[in-house]
């Protein structure tokens, strides 16, 4: 992986993290997810109007990504539901790098150096650290929730960097893959909350435009760089957004700094220089 490839990464994982605090915001997180997504997808449709379409290769990556973002974006609504984004976010994007991990040696056929593994199981301690809290001040539905949520991300990362691979054109494929995200679940959100929960999305506009802006450039940036770098290694640098939702959960959503989340930085920050290092 090239230093700009690793930078551009930390930048997507930035944004990330921002688009997720900003469902703990203001309108229910169901409501603010298909926002954000739908936000998105007036972007792809910018971008595609460059690009044009994937070519038909592609094509059953971005079937299998609309189930899975849909997925993925009703379970982590409703785990934003039942827990606070300092636990939900860490258990999510925790495991699902090792899931991932496992997943590219068995699909992609990428190879990554002993190092490079050693590297994301200690970034993924560190995160996995982050997760724990006293069982008394944790709802287990939202602990479910996440976790199922970890597993959508580990499946649609691993379809998103082969069908961007077989695409040709990295650029065509997220514009593509936007569009079909966001339109799936504005029309999901329809049909589970009707034209109430429409109008209140109308409420945040701006909030859901920015949020789908964060959104569609930090994944625009993952999905390119799994073209450039093994999947395993672009999706687990991506998961260093936990130090940023970290600091937005203490500085802007008001959650208590514990040693343990200090702990869990150090952690993180060690399996990044593990990973630059081998």
């Amino acid at each position: 992986m090239t230093t700009t490839v690793f930078l551009a990464v930390l930048v997507a994982a930035f944004l990330h993290a921002s688009w997720n605090a900003m469902m703990k915001l203001r309108i229910e997180p169901l409501l603010a997810m298909a926002l954000i997504n739908g936000g998105a997808g007036v972007f792809g449709l910018g971008l595609l109007s460059y690009t044009g379409f994937p070519i038909s290769a592609s094509w059953p990556y971005l079937a299998a990504s609309t189930a899975l973002h849909l997925g993925y974006g009703l379970s982590l609504a409703t785990a934003y539901k039942h827990a606070d984004m300092g636990v939900v976010y860490p258990i999510a994007r925790g495991s699902a790098p090792l899931m991932t991990l496992a997943g590219s040696v068995l699909f992609t056929g990428d190879r990554l150096a002993p190092g490079v593994v050693v590297g994301i199981a200690v970034l993924a301690g560190g995160i996995g650290l982050l997760a724990l809290q006293r069982r008394a001040s944790v709802d287990r539905r939202g602990v479910g929730y996440a976790l199922l949520t970890a597993v959508t991300i580990s499946l649609y990362t691993l379809s998103d960097g082969l069908g961007a691979r077989a695409a040709g054109d990295p650029h065509a494929y997220v514009a593509a893959m936007f569009i079909l995200d966001g339109l799936s679940c504005v029309l999901a959100v329809a049909a589970l909350r009707g034209r109430q929960g429409l109008a209140i999305m109308g409420t945040a506009l701006g909030p859901g435009l920015a949020g789908g802006a964060m959104g569609f450039g930090a994944y625009w940036i993952a999905v390119w760089a799994m073209t450039q770098a093994p999947i395993a290694l672009v999706a687990a640098l991506r998961e260093t957004s936990v130090l940023f939702a970290t600091g937005i959960a203490v500085v802007v959503l008001r959650e208590k700094l514990s040693a343990r989340r200090v702990a869990a930085a150090v952690l993180i920050v060690t399996g990044l220089v593990i990973i630059r290092a081998a």
